[in-house]
């Protein structure tokens, strides 16, 4: 850590049908691994998520009542499904400007984490900023949670032609039914040198013990 021995700052930028709130709980063990060596910001996401009908036609918010997404695959539905190819999404450039706004009102920030459409956008986010397409973004690193390559083709353009150098660390579960490994696996190729912790488990970020060195040796490059 610096001679301060200030953490670093990560911004933390939440999955499907969550918000900042709810991820930030759901990140609690996480909060708890790393609590010596970093500070987690979390924001949410601009769009919120229509609610779902279940068997008995009542309306069912998932346990979250302000769910979020960062765009929607579905235009018509407003829904998004991480396997659905469609031609242009929804909202997306919404959400940039959101975590645009959020760099310079809660910023700066070392470094960005993202879980699962979350871990997508912060893909995207680094393209930009490689790309040197936003001048907001400066981010020495990127956690990718359940990370994947999006199908929309409007969203080729942030793997294509440029390679993401950034140092990032991506991790998913090899029992994940949500994004499987190998859709996780997919968006390697689009960064250089891409750092890998593969966990047993499904859809969650893992904070086990046994995580904390891999979490911590990437941190610490940092400091």
């Amino acid at each position: 850590m610096s001679k301060a021995a200030v953490p670093l700052r990560i911004l933390c930028i939440h999955g499907y049908r969550q918000n900042g709130s709810s991820f930030r709980e759901k990140t609690g063990a996480l909060r708890k691994l790393l609590k010596k060596q970093v500070e987690m910001v979390y924001i949410s996401a601009p769009h919120q998520v229509p609610a779902v009908q279940n068997e008995t036609n009542q309306m069912s918010s998932g346990g979250d009542e302000d769910q979020r997404g960062w765009w929607f695959s579905d235009v018509q539905a407003r829904s998004f499904n991480a396997q659905q190819e469609c031609e242009s999404s929804l909202g997306l450039e919404e959400s940039i400007e959101t975590v645009k706004t959020a760099v310079k009102e809660l910023g700066p920030f070392d470094g960005i984490l993202g879980f699962s459409q979350g871990a997508t956008l912060v893909a995207m986010l680094c393209a930009l900023q490689e790309q040197k397409l936003e001048a907001d973004f400066n981010f020495r690193f990127a956690i990718l949670v359940a990370g994947f390559r999006s199908v929309c083709s409007q969203h080729r353009r942030f793997y294509e032609g440029t390679v993401i150098t950034i140092p990032s660390l991506h991790v998913f579960g090899q029992d994940d039914h949500v994004i499987p490994e190998e859709m996780s696996r997919d968006l390697l190729p689009a960064f250089d040198g891409a750092q890998i912790l593969i966990h047993p488990g499904g859809h969650f970020v893992p904070a086990a013990s046994l995580h904390r060195q891999t979490y911590k040796d990437f941190l610490k490059k940092f400091e």
